[in-house]
C-alpha cells in the first residue's frame, strides 16, 4: 500500500525498549516545534500474552486502556480493542495537521486490519512521515502494507537520520 519512502519501521527485538526510543524521538521533534500525532505503549503491572496496558496519545497525554482483566474465551491475549479503537479514533483527526506520526507497533491488530489499522493507513495515505515498529511475527503483513519502508536500527541516530531525510522529501 504505503511506498513513499517516508514511511520507517524498527524491528522488535528482545531486551529492547523500543518504547524509549519513540519517545526519545517524539520529545526531541516537539521540543524542536515538530507537530507528533501518534501514541505510544505503557505497560501494565499485568502479566500475559498482551502485557500492555495502556497508549498513550502523544499530542494531548490521554491514556486509553488496551488491557483486559480477563482473556476472552478461547485466547490468552488480554489486548482490549475496544481500546485500540477509541485511541484509533483519537488519532485520526490529528494526521492531517502532523509534521510526523509514530506509532507504538505495527502489530497482532494491524496485521489483521484491525486496532490502529485506520490510522496507519491514513497517515501513509496523507504521505506524512511515519515511524514504527514491528515484532517478527508480523513482518509479512508489515511488509505488504508498507513494502518500501525503511528498516532502521534501534538507535537514535539511526532515527535522526530517517526523520532529516522525510523532512527533505515532504
Amino acid at each position: 500500500m504505503a511506498g513513499s519512502g517516508k514511511i520507517a519501521v524498527i524491528a522488535n527485538r528482545e531486551g529492547q525498549d523500543s518504547q524509549a526510543l519513540l519517545a526519545e524521538a517524539a520529545a526531541g521533534w516537539r521540543a524542536a516545534g515538530a507537530r507528533v500525532a501518534g501514541v505510544l505503549a505503557e505497560d501494565s503491572e499485568a502479566e500475559g500474552t498482551c502485557s500492555a496496558g495502556f497508549l498513550r496519545d502523544i499530542a494531548s497525554g490521554r491514556k486509553f486502556s488496551i488491557h483486559l482483566d480477563m482473556a476472552p474465551a478461547g485466547t490468552t491475549c488480554h489486548l482490549d480493542a475496544a481500546g485500540l479503537d477509541d485511541a484509533c479514533r483519537g488519532l485520526l483527526s490529528q494526521i492531517a495537521s502532523a509534521d510526523v506520526v509514530l506509532f507504538s507497533k505495527f502489530g497482532k491488530m494491524e496485521a489483521a486490519r484491525q486496532g490502529l489499522w485506520a490510522a496507519f493507513t491514513a497517515a501513509a495515505a496523507a504521505g506524512k512521515p511515519l515511524l514504527t515498529t514491528v515484532s517478527s511475527r508480523h513482518v509479512d503483513a508489515w511488509t505488504a502494507f508498507a513494502p518500501a519502508a525503511a528498516w532502521l536500527a534501534p538507535d537514535g541516530r539511526s532515527i535522526e537520520q530517517w526523520w532529516r531525510t522525510a523532512q527533505l522529501r515532504g
